[in-house]
């Protein structure tokens, strides 16, 4: 053909211009055939003498192109544009064999160009989803997650979501997401959610349309306060009163659970019946007076009025005339002059009186005012220093007496530090230590108990710390000077290493250490942050501190760079929390630093204050540590037990406070711990109980699992989440239980508890409980420490200094694998000290000091100067 004989076309001489080789000007571009419709591809090139359709390799015949010529203005070179058809048998033709696909050919005089290629292919939608959403019934603010996958189809069908037929933009309500494989998710359901909702999927060919899905969203009730009691339903004697409450706060909606329990109380009450007065009997008449009359009384008890009676009605006294031989009148001026007399001597006496109540209160003022001179130098802020002895069996450790001529030393600093201020600054009257006088004083030792209650009211007279615990159980202090010391707050982790001279030398400082409970402190979390440690407290904050304290604390994050941002938060004077560090990411100029182990984390901090570790998550593979844990009632009298599972941040202050909260409520432990990962996926957390014998136990759950939302657990604000599972047994003699209780987030992925126990005597659980209070909370000088004071200086001195051969502190963090906190050792005056508070902090009280020494000792083999493991 024509077109067959055109492709052989030789190509030009080599010499020929480039510029007169065809360049497209319209290219054919990917087409779909909607069901039977042909589809048209065009191409135009210009300079071009020829131009031709090859489809699949194969050229198509010259009868099927429409050719249209015209010259293109600007050049005057021809143009030339060809369009062809392509109909859906001839795509068919070569169904799965490959992708039919046609590309042009141009020809001018200096030879050939090809255009890119053009596909063309069948579009379809299939009719049946691959996944629908299914009807659900929701608690408010849980969250919904409503999968759909869309009909096969080419090209492929995009999704959007209908709510009551209306289009649900994600773009308009923050509350709303649809992931990328099309499942709408609604972070936490509101009322206003409550709808049928329609996945629609659609293409060029056709749209269809999900069944549709009824979400609805129910508010459990919740009761209101109770009113005030109402009066007592009788005037007299005994009666009834009583008090209401509505389940308004709030109201069930939409088939959620009504309240348990009375909405009207009753108590029995009794009214005092009200006695009207009556008169006594009249008294005898009196003398006959100067006036020529006497009188009688009477008084209105017998009885007397009371509880509301009436009073007596008529005269208390009754007077008469007397006129009888009896009555005398004697001379009225005799009367007066006596009368006159009796007034000046009463006067006289009560002047007397008043001057004699002046000179003693004037005595009792001034004794009491050099009383209060006396005590306010007993109360001065100032605390001897607790430093313990030294051991007979331990000479190295160091035996130093508080220094009382340096009492006199105030703080640097202020309560609320500015970056710009001053160096010094001298503190207010009525601080915490408050600067001693000139004068001779006496100290006073006290209690532990009374001296913690004085700490304590100390602390609550200062604005910064009326949010501090008003108990000594979350709380230790200690008065510290330049031998340093630590502060431990027991089986919570939590505690506070104030190295060697981090105190000025001449200065004492009283220093406290306080965990928080999360309900005292509004810690504002924004999107995906959650808490990840205890809120905890040291200070006074405004303290100078030549060198880095380090605050040890617990945290329940799985991290990794990838899937968290983690920052240390530290709360202002004014009470805002700011972010002071983000790990992985720190300067080392800066004044925190942050190591951050499996399981704990230590801060080296020059400024103290409040602290909290804060995580927000990157990706749904986040998790956080959460520690499940059974208790059940020690002691069961009724057919009714109940056994709680504690969903819990897997930090030791949370368990301390559920083992104490079970304490009280008469709870053991029934089962060993366990941990579970909690990921960033928005799924619930699901408990369910199986496997118990019908015959002797039945449970009351009605669902076949209970829920505790995403958000409760991952906000971490929330410490003591549980479920509750009452269980009935069907005779009070049965007291063995065996069953097991599922927890999961998603399935395939949780803990299982085999409970096999004995309800009445089975005890074999308690070893796992944490011990009540073990351990001295305040430690001072030497005794604070594992390395011994003159072998921790000698090490210091002798690896500060860069080594000949690189046995100097970098050497030693290296053995001690800390090598990755070079730069932030290296910012400091003493590496090694920083190097030596950081395994202080981590290994006290149990830490192996041999393999410290071991350690030191290898790098002294590096320079003969150094030491030997044995001077270690």
């Amino acid at each position: 053909t024509g077109a067959q004989q055109s492709a052989t076309v030789a190509n030009p001489a080599s010499g020929a211009s480039p510029d007169l080789l065809p360049h497209f000007q319209l290219e054919p571009e990917d087409v779909y055939i909607v069901k039977n419709k042909a589809v048209s591809l065009a191409c135009r090139a210009t300079p071009a003498t020829q131009i031709y359709f090859k489809c699949n390799g194969e050229w198509v015949h010259q009868g099927d192109h429409v050719t249209q010529h015209s010259t293109d203005r600007s050049t005057g070179l021809p143009v030339m544009e060809v369009r062809i058809e392509v109909t859906r048998q001839q795509v068919e033709k070569i169904f799965g064999l490959e992708e039919y696909w046609c590309q042009c050919v141009a020809w001018s005089s200096s030879g050939t160009t090809k255009s890119q290629k053009a596909f063309v292919r069948i579009a379809y939608l299939r009719k049946n989803f691959e996944q629908e959403p299914t009807a659900r019934e929701v608690s408010i603010e849980q969250g919904i997650v409503l999968p759909c996958r869309p009909p096969e189809g080419i090209p492929p069908a995009e999704v959007e979501w209908l709510r009551n037929e209306e289009l649900v933009d994600p773009a308009l309500d923050a509350n709303v997401y649809v992931t990328p494989e099309h499942s709408l998710v609604l972070r936490q359901a509101r009322l206003a959610d409550t709808a049928n909702y329609t996945c629609v999927a659609k293409n060029i060919v056709a749209r269809r349309r999900s069944a549709s899905a009824a979400i609805t969203v129910y508010v459990n009730g919740g009761w209101s306060t109770w009113t005030q009691w109402s009066g007592c339903s009788t005037s007299c004697g005994r009666g009834w009163q009583k008090r209401s409450r509505t389940c308004t706060n709030p109201t069930p909606l939409n088939g959620g659970a009504f309240c348990e329990g009375q909405n009207v109380q009753k108590t029995a009450c009794t009214t005092l019946c009200p006695v009207d007065g009556a008169w006594s009997e009249w008294s005898k008449w009196s003398e006959c007076g100067a006036e020529c009359t006497h009188w009688r009384s009477r008084e209105c008890s017998e009885p007397a009025p009371r509880n509301g009676g009436r009073d007596c009605h008529g005269p208390e006294l009754d007077t008469r005339n007397c006129t009888s031989e009896l009555c005398t009148h004697a001379a009225p001026g005799a009367e007066d002059v006596a009368l006159y007399v009796g007034l000046v001597a009463v006067a006289v006496c009560l002047v007397l009186l008043l001057l004699v109540g002046v000179l003693v209160y004037c005595r009792k003022k001034g004794g009491l005012d050099a009383d209060v001179a006396d005590s306010s130098i007993l109360t001065a802020g100032f605390q001897p220093v607790s430093i313990k002895p030294s051991k007979a069996d331990n000479p190295s450790l160091l035996t130093i007496q508080p220094d009382l001529s340096t009492t006199t030393m105030t703080y640097q600093g202020s309560l609320c530090p500015r970056q710009d201020g001053p160096a010094k600054l001298q503190l207010p009257n009525g601080h915490l230590l408050s600067p001693l006088g000139a004068g001779r004083h006496t100290l006073h030792h006290s209690s532990p108990a009374s001296e913690g209650a004085d700490f304590v009211a100390r602390l609550s007279t200062q604005s910064y710390f009326r949010s501090l615990p008003r108990g000594t159980n979350n709380m230790a202090y200690g008065t510290f000077n330049f031998l340093g010391g630590r502060l431990m707050i027991p089986n919570t982790g939590i505690s506070l290493l104030i190295p060697p001279d981090a105190i000025p030398r001449g200065k004492i400082y009283e220093v406290y250490l306080t965990l928080h409970k999360q309900e005292e402190v509004r810690l504002p979390l924004a999107g995906c942050q959650t808490l990840l440690s205890p809120i905890v407290s040291c200070g006074p904050p405004g303290v100078l501190l030549t060198r880095p304290a380090i605050l040890a604390m617990g945290h329940c994050v799985e991290a990794s760079a990838e899937n968290w941002s983690i920052r240390l938060k530290k709360q202002s004077c004014e009470g805002t929390w700011e972010d002071v560090l983000q790990l992985g990411a720190e300067p080392c100029t800066e004044l925190y630093y942050c190591q951050l182990e499996a399981q704990a984390c230590y801060v080296f901090t020059e400024q103290l204050g409040r602290f909290a570790l804060v995580g927000e998550s990157l990706s749904m593979a986040a998790s956080k540590r959460l520690k499940l844990v059974l208790f059940a009632p020690a002691a069961c009298p009724s057919l009714e037990y109940n056994i709680r599972v504690y969903c819990l941040s897997d930090t030791q202050d949370v368990l301390k406070e559920v083992i104490q909260l079970e304490k009280q409520l008469g709870g053991q432990l029934i089962g060993a711990p366990r941990v579970l990962h909690f990921k960033d996926s928005y799924h619930n957390l699901r408990l369910s109980i199986h496997d118990m014998p019908s015959s002797l136990w039945k449970s009351k759950l009605l669902a076949s699992y209970q829920e505790i939302p995403f958000y409760h657990i991952w906000s971490g604000l929330q410490p003591f989440l549980h479920c509750t599972f009452t269980l009935e047994r069907l005779s009070t003699s049965t007291c063995e239980l065996a069953c097991k209780i599922w927890v999961w987030q998603v399935e395939g992925d949780g803990q299982s508890f085999t409970v096999n126990f004995n309800i009445a005597k089975d005890t074999r659980f308690s070893d796992w409980l944490v011990p009540d209070e073990v351990g001295t909370p305040a430690l001072v000088g030497p005794s604070a420490f594992k390395i011994p004071f003159l072998i921790r200086q000698k090490i210091i001195s002798s690896l500060d200094p860069p080594g000949t051969r690189g046995a100097d502190w970098r050497t030693l963090a290296q053995k001690l694998n800390l090598d990755s906190h070079l730069s932030f050792f290296a910012s400091k005056a003493s590496p090694t000290a920083m190097i030596l508070n950081l395994w202080e902090a981590r290994h006290f009280p149990n830490g192996n000091l041999s393999q410290l020494a071991a350690a030191v000792a290898e790098v002294g083999k590096q320079d003969g100067a150094l030491f030997s493991e044995a001077e270690c």
